[in-house]
This record gives structure tokens, C-alpha cells and sequence, in this order.
């Protein structure tokens, strides 16, 4: 391993080779791929025929040890290290188990050249996606395989295709609102048959044994995996819906009903249990309550669809007056409230029971907070910058804040069973996958009604 400098390098770059190809690898300090472990644990990726260590990454303020995925192919490298925070220091680690047979390196290869799985992608922090393909792993005992036919395209997929969150690893499949046909079935999988019509949602896998777990809160485990941009437990990183099949364990796989269509399906493995959960844990679900729901996007529709459904009496409260006839006309709002009207706001206080906060960008709390009935509820769905609440808001009328974030397991598939049992469909509008450049500029500036569906089946044939 000898130092050297790459184009487009700072002053700490290191040349070492692939242990499977022997071709070098250049890192410069210019890297957009790091992820951060707890712990400083270490451990390696497989990624086709190159498996290469994590980075030790060390800074010189403050003193911290990170890591660093090395993306591929081999050739990539200096593209995908290509927007290191300053200062960082990268140094290769050979763990023993990159000693391989030549048999093993052919093998690895010859796997490389026929990809079983083709996707879009993002490569960099454009968040630019284009043609890509790679190998899922085959199902094991206790996977479920399915052929993809749509995917929901979530504000997720932007933000980590751009690397909003600073710790995407490229190339990045987002996706994570998949409904698909059940292709294979593992030897010890008993709830589902070929042929079922299925839907994965944010994560798709957890460690199982913890109380959270256990308690079928999955999404609370502090293990669990994203179905797109986690690390799952073969070290591997994780590639979501915008491709043609998934495979997964099958307790983070969910039946629909049979006649739900598959493009209204899709959206209720995000946006769908991200309110229903909140709802049904604040007990949301008794006819006569009154519901407030923020926002009228993706999530605060659906909250308006469950919300009716329960039987509520729901109010839409919005910056945007031209809302208004969507919200009661088309959703069937029975109340629309222009959150800047200070009037409007005024005549609502102490009337309602519970608030679904969808909105992620910055806004007030404490004129939300005062519509709340004693005892009221406002639970936050959305990730603002900040949270600022005047203590006597809260403390005068014990009213409570609270955090919500997807669901379990089994409060997933009681959601999407109480869609197809009453008829609740997300409104959509279905693209190709060539198209989805376009929409997720157009979903950064809220111009879709409500939710965009890729036509993965229509747009890989």
C-alpha cells in the first residue's frame, strides 16, 4: 500500500489493490459514501465480485472513527470518492477472509457479468437516476421472492438519492412502497404461496429478539434495516423498489387482499402506515372525535382517507388557500382552516382531539398546539429542523406531543386489510420509470396529487 494522489484528491489519498480483481483502488479525501457505525464497528461489504473492507476514517476535530463503504466497480472509485468532507483520512483494512481460492475469485466474477436484477439508480449526489443493474441474493429457507409491479415514490427517494442525510452509498436504488407477485417461496415459509399478491415496506429486516421486536414494534428495533441505503446482517447494502424484484424474510413481507389493486397498494407501505399507526395508538379510531390533519400531501391525504373512515370529524389545515376545494370537495374534508388566518385559527382553538402533523419542513408548534382540546394530542409524522414549544402550551391544557414513525409488522397488514375492507385508495398518478427524473422534481415542489406510482412491470419489458 504506497500513498499517492488521485485527480481531484486533497492531501490524503491512499492506492490499495482489490483483493479479488488486484486492480488498485484510489481513495481521496473528496468521499460521499460515509456511513457511520455505532461503536466504530467493523465489518465488510460484498458488493458482485469485489469485496473490499470498510475505510477506517479518522478526523483530527473532533476525534471520531467512522467508516466508509468502498462503492463499485473497481474503476468507479475515484467517481464515487469524489466528495469527501475535508480532512477526513482514509486507511485501508485487509481482514483475513479476503484470502480467497482462485475457484472462489472466478466464481465471483463469472456472478458479476449476469446480473439477476435490473434498476435505476442514483450514482452521485445529483440524485440523478439512470439504467443499473446488480445480483440479489437468492431466497433462503424462510424469503419470499417477488416480481415487483409497482413502487410508490416517497420524499425518501430524494433525499437520499441527493445525499441529504450525508450517508448514502452509490450506486443508491430507492424504493420503499413495493406491491409485487410471490415468485419463490423459501422451504419454511408457511404464510405465503406463489402467485400471492404482496407488499414490503420500509425496512426489511430487524434483529427479531429484542422487546421491541418481540412486541412486534419492529420499527423500533434498534437493528432494523432499511429496505434501501441500510447495511443488512451479510454486511451487504441494501437496494430498494425501482427495480424488478425484491427479496425478503418473510415477516417484513405483507399480503393484500385479493382485488386490491397492486398501483393503489403500493403507497400504503409508507405514507399509508405512517398515519394509521398514530391514529390507532392515540385511539383515533372512534366515531364522533375530531381529527386535524396538517398538510395535504402523500401522508396528509391518506389521514383524511382513514380519518372519514373512522368516522371523524376532520379538519385540513394548510398555508394554501387553494386547497380548500380538494380537501372538502375531492377528500371530503368536512372542515378547511388557512393556518395563516389568524381568525380561522382563532375560531378553532380547544376543538380538537387529536392533530396529525405532516408537514417536514420548519413551522410553529405552538398555534397547532392551542387548537388541541385538555388532553389533546398532536402527533408529529414529519422531520422539522427543530421543535420550539412554549412550556404553558402543553403544561395549561396537558396537552401532549408526541413522535410517530411507520409501523410494526402487524400494524401494517391490519392497515392494509382496513383498506381493502372499506375501500380506502391513496390517490395516484402512474409513471414509467423513465419519467421519475422528472417526478421527484416535481414531488420537491408538491406538484403531484397525491402520490407518484412507477409502472415498474410496464417499464422493464
Amino acid at each position: 500500500m504506497a500513498p499517492a494522489h488521485a485527480p481531484g484528491g486533497g492531501d490524503d489519498v491512499t492506492v490499495a489493490e482489490c483483493p479479488i480483481c488486484m486492480e488498485e483502488l484510489v481513495a481521496n479525501n473528496n468521499c460521499g459514501s460515509v456511513r457511520r457505525l455505532p461503536g466504530g464497528r467493523s465489518t465488510h461489504y460484498t458488493c458482485d465480485a469485489t469485496t473490499v473492507a470498510l475505510l477506517q476514517v479518522k478526523t483530527a476535530t473532533p476525534p471520531l472513527t467512522t467508516a466508509a463503504h468502498l462503492p463499485y466497480p473497481p474503476q468507479k472509485l475515484e467517481h464515487h470518492f469524489a466528495r469527501a468532507p475535508a480532512g477526513f483520512r482514509f486507511r485501508f483494512r485487509r481482514p483475513a477472509c479476503f484470502s480467497r481460492s482462485p475457484s472462489e475469485v472466478a466464481g465471483m466474477a463469472a456472478e458479476s457479468e449476469s446480473c439477476n436484477c435490473s434498476a435505476w439508480a442514483a450514482n452521485d449526489p445529483s440524485g440523478v437516476l439512470s439504467p443499473h443493474s446488480f445480483n440479489r441474493r437468492a431466497a433462503r429457507h424462510d424469503d419470499v421472492s417477488l416480481r415487483i409491479t409497482h413502487c410508490g415514490v416517497c420524499y425518501a427517494d430524494v433525499q437520499w438519492t441527493r445525499n441529504l442525510h450525508h450517508d448514502s452509498v452509490y450506486p443508491l436504488v430507492p424504493g420503499h412502497e413495493i406491491a409485487g407477485v410471490v415468485t419463490e417461496v423459501g422451504s419454511d415459509v408457511k404464510g405465503f404461496k406463489l402467485g400471492d399478491h404482496v407488499a414490503v415496506g420500509t425496512y426489511i429486516n430487524s434483529c427479531r429478539d429484542c422487546d421491541n421486536c418481540n412486541s412486534l414494534l419492529e420499527n423500533h428495533c434498534s437493528n432494523f434495516v432499511f429496505t434501501f441505503n441500510g447495511v443488512d446482517t451479510d454486511g451487504t447494502v441494501t437496494k430498494g423498489g425501482y427495480s424488478t424484484h425484491i427479496v425478503v424474510h418473510e415477516r417484513y413481507c405483507y399480503k393484500i387482499p385479493d382485488g386490491y389493486p397492486l398501483e393503489k397498494a403500493a403507497p400504503l407501505a409508507c405514507a399509508g402506515i405512517t398515519v394509521y399507526t398514530p391514529m390507532i395508538r392515540h385511539n383515533m379510531n372512534q366515531p364522533g372525535k375530531s381529527l386535524g390533519v396538517i398538510g395535504l400531501g402523500g401522508l396528509g391525504h391518506m389521514a383524511v382517507k382513514f380519518g372519514k373512515a373512522f368516522g371523524l370529524n376532520v379538519t385540513v389545515l394548510s398555508t394554501s388557500e387553494s386547497k380548500r376545494d380538494e380537501a372538502i370537495n375531492l377528500l371530503g374534508a368536512d372542515n378547511f382552516v388557512v393556518s395563516s388566518d389568524k381568525n380561522q385559527m382563532e375560531s378553532l382553538k380547544n376543538s380538537l382531539d387529536f392533530i396529525v402533523d405532516t408537514a417536514s419542513g420548519d413551522h410553529p408548534f405552538d398555534p397547532y398546539l392551542a387548537l388541541l382540546k385538555v388532553r389533546g394530542v398532536m402527533a408529529l409524522v414529519g422531520f422539522p429542523g427543530e421543535i420550539r414549544v412554549h412550556p404553558a402550551t402543553l403544561n395549561l391544557g396537558a396537552r401532549t406531543l408526541s413522535g410517530s414513525v411507520v409501523g410494526g409488522t402487524k400494524d401494517t397488514q391490519e392497515m392494509i386489510n382496513f383498506c381493502a375492507a372499506n375501500k380506502i385508495y391513496p390517490d395516484i398518478e402512474i409513471i414509467k420509470i423513465d419519467y421519475i427524473n422528472e417526478a421527484l422534481e416535481r414531488l420537491v415542489n408538491r406538484d403531484v396529487k397525491y402520490r407518484f406510482v412507477i409502472d415498474i412491470e410496464s417499464s422493464f419489458k
